[in-house]
This record gives structure tokens, C-alpha cells and sequence, in this order.
């Protein structure tokens, strides 16, 4: 019996990108020129166009000096984390 896994939450993500970036002020300029990401792929990201590269996530998580599974933990929105404790 295969078990799989719940779907990841990109939506999640995408929202705590644009809530880290709001919540900084920054402009997707701003973001971009930190980030040396471009500013079409940091749009992209937010608006969901693009999943980006596991490079990519760490790089914004750096810039925005959170770890990189806080940043990532949001693809598991609706459902426990692997490696959560049950109650």
C-alpha cells in the first residue's frame, strides 16, 4: 500500500512571501535588488507563476533572516508538518 503524502499549499507560500515583504516595506524592487533575484521572478513568485528553485527560497530567507523551514512550513497550510509530534 503506497501512502502519499498531503499536497503542498503554494498558496501559503506565496502569501508569506508577500507578507514578509509587506511587513518590511519593501517594493519588489527593493526585494529584488536585496535578493539579486530579478524583479519579474520576485512578482512571479508572489503571484504564483513560478514555484522558484530551492536556491531561491534560500536566498529570500536569508534576506529576510528567517529559517528556511519557517519560510518553507508555510507549503504545509492545512495540514501537520512531517516530524510534528502527534498529541
Amino acid at each position: 500500500m503506497t501512502i502519499f503524502p498531503p499536497d503542498p499549499d503554494p498558496d501559503a507560500l506565496r502569501l508569506k512571501l508577500a507578507r514578509l515583504r509587506a511587513d518590511r516595506g519593501w517594493t519588489y524592487d527593493e526585494l529584488a535588488g536585496r535578493t539579486g533575484l530579478s524583479r519579474r521572478t520576485v512578482i512571479d513568485l508572489e503571484h504564483g507563476r513560478t514555484t522558484g528553485s530551492i536556491t531561491t527560497w534560500h536566498t529570500l530567507a536569508h534576506v529576510f533572516d528567517v529559517p528556511l523551514d519557517q519560510l518553507l512550513g508555510a507549503l504545509c497550510s492545512g495540514h501537520t508538518p512531517p516530524g510534528t509530534p502527534q498529541s
